[in-house]
């Protein structure tokens, strides 16, 4: 499976979660450099993932937000 299309299936909480795993890993040491730079690299691009999610939430809500105020000041107006 290519990477664009991994990340795209990839959930916010199924992406959190594996970050999380990979941190630990991470701070508890015990692995090759090349290990630990492979797990920095999928932390990176789960990270990515996260902020992706996040943004997309925000961006749902903020435009819920102006459909809500905007209703709200033509209520008003009539």
């Amino acid at each position: 499976m290519a990477a664009g299309t991994e990340e795209t299936a990839l959930g916010y909480e199924q992406a959190r979660d594996e970050l999380i795993e990979v941190v630990r890993r991470l701070e508890a040491g015990g692995t090759t450099l090349e290990e630990s730079l492979a797990l920095w690299e999928r932390g990176e691009e789960l990270a990515k993932v996260c902020r992706r999610w996040l943004e997309g939430a925000r961006a749902r809500l903020d435009a819920s937000l102006a459909a809500e105020r905007a209703a709200e000041e033509t209520a008003e107006a009539e």
